[in-house]
């Protein structure tokens, strides 16, 4: 089975950094979202394995996203992995709150973000 992830950001340059650090990492399929809004209508179109999104984005911001995905039957186990600049323990826990799996603060190595996704892809396998 081909994991697939949906990588959310609108910024190119942190998309393909994080689609590049997983793709070759993990030799996976990622499709890519510029905005929340684009993952939203991205998301009933193919079977993800995991969402990883930015939290400031125009139009749906990152949080916004989370609860949406959340409110949906269907993606109520993706685990949701936040990157972000915003990386308070208030930022932290909010996102957490909503129904985000973990977080990641800006900046990281490609590594941090292969670890975690690989972490949260071992325990959803582990539980089916």
């Amino acid at each position: 089975m081909t994991v697939k992830l949906l990588v959310v950001d609108d910024s190119r340059a942190m998309r393909a950094y994080v689609c590049g650090s997983l793709k070759a990492a993990l030799l996976c399929d990622v499709d890519e979202a510029s905005s929340g809004f684009e993952a939203l209508r991205l998301l009933p179109r193919s079977r993800y394995d995991m969402v990883i999104t930015d939290i400031n984005m125009p139009d749906i911001n990152g949080l916004e996203l989370v609860r949406f995905v959340r409110g949906a039957e269907r993606n109520r186990g993706i685990p949701i992995i936040i990157i972000s600049t915003q990386s308070s323990d208030k930022d932290k826990e909010r996102a957490l709150d909503l129904g985000a799996t973990s977080f990641i603060a800006k900046p990281f190595k490609p590594l941090d973000i292969v670890e975690i996704v690989l972490s949260h892809l071992i325990i959803e396998e582990s539980w089916e």
